[in-house]
């Protein structure tokens, strides 16, 4: 497949500051940034989760897909060049290679996610109750959609 890059060129490129927030944690904006150059750390409640330099890196994916507010803040850490893709459902659902793309790089998350969940639940087994948690994110994890909201509906 080609570049994520080489489906985004046309596009406008946005410039961002050093300590500039390019998306912000629970903002529900719909819009995707692909990373041009410049490096961006990823933060989940004030946390660093992620470093970033790759060009090509894409943001913003899981909440336009999903339609739910953002779940971190991407905040560039040098100057930033990205495009900004305010139309990321119309951008994604509009040529396969760019869709194959994102769910390729979604599963690669998932099954890195998973692992790490596993290893933790595999260390902790009979150690400690409170990591019980960890079964339940592994469970809902690989429940259906369809499954979690008539679990939902049967719990109220």
């Amino acid at each position: 497949m080609s570049d994520i890059l080489d489906y985004c060129k046309g596009r406008e490129a946005v410039r961002f500051k050093p300590g500039q927030v390019m998306i912000d944690e629970g903002s529900q904006e719909g819009k995707l940034l692909v990373l041009i150059e410049g490096q961006v750390e990823v933060l989940r409640k004030d946390t660093q989760v992620s470093y970033i330099d790759e060009p090509g890196s894409i943001f913003g994916e899981m909440s336009s897909l999903l339609d739910i507010p953002a779940s971190a803040t991407v905040k560039a850490l040098s100057a930033v060049k990205a495009y900004v893709i305010d139309d990321a459902i119309q951008f994604l659902g509009g040529d396969p290679e760019v869709a194959l793309y994102v769910a390729t790089l979604l599963a690669r998350r998932l099954y890195y996610t998973t692992s790490y969940l596993v290893d933790l639940q595999q260390q902790s087994e009979g150690k400690r109750e409170d990591l019980d948690l960890v079964d339940k994110i592994l469970a809902q994890l690989v429940e259906k959609p369809d499954e979690s909201k008539a679990a939902r509906r049967t719990r109220k």
